[in-house]
């Protein structure tokens, strides 16, 4: 089986990191409020200062934090189950910053595959991907590929049948099971 694993928003809060920066320079918004994929246009900040501060996060990687405790070891279990690749759509200037956090906090993968934007991920050969963008799910319910989808308050609209939602990565291993 090949799995393909997100890592912004399954398995690092990059946008934790985020917030807390945003909240420093402009009006507080906390993650709950998050609840739409393009959330910048609600808080009128611009497409791409987000993109930019996004990625700046990446260069302070350290202070990232997982999305859950014992990562290391569920990713362990997820690679007993079969081939685990980490797909991320990032800035290429990124990738280097978010192998450290992988090596960091000891993620079990085989391979990294880096896409330009997330919907380019659908095309890619694999049997499921956990994700929890809701443009990527969609996507790759068109491709008609299976789908885990790791909640996140943005996500929380997608109530499409054919997609097994998750609250943790432990349960992706029961449905994978």
């Amino acid at each position: 089986m090949k799995i393909a694993l997100d890592v912004d928003g399954v398995l690092a809060d990059v946008i934790q990191s985020w917030l807390n920066y945003s909240n420093s320079i402009r009006q507080e918004i906390q993650k709950h409020e998050i609840i739409d994929w393009d959330f910048w246009k609600k808080f009128e900040i611009d497409r791409y200062d987000f993109y930019a501060e996004l990625s700046s996060c990446w260069k302070n990687w350290t202070s990232i934090p997982p999305t859950e405790e014992n990562l290391a070891s569920i990713t362990k279990n997820l690679s007993d189950i079969g081939q685990v690749d980490i797909v991320t759509a990032r800035e290429r200037s990124t990738d280097s910053f978010v192998k450290n956090w992988l090596k960091y906090h000891n993620i079990s993968f085989d391979n990294y595959v880096s896409v330009i934007h997330g919907p380019m991920k659908a095309d890619l050969d694999y049997d499921v991907f956990i994700d929890d963008s809701p443009l990527n799910a969609s996507k790759f319910l068109e491709n008609k590929k299976k789908v885990i989808l790791y909640s996140q308050p943005w996500n929380q609209h997608i109530t499409e049948n054919k997609i097994h939602r998750i609250s943790n990565l432990s349960e992706a291993i029961q449905k994978l099971n």
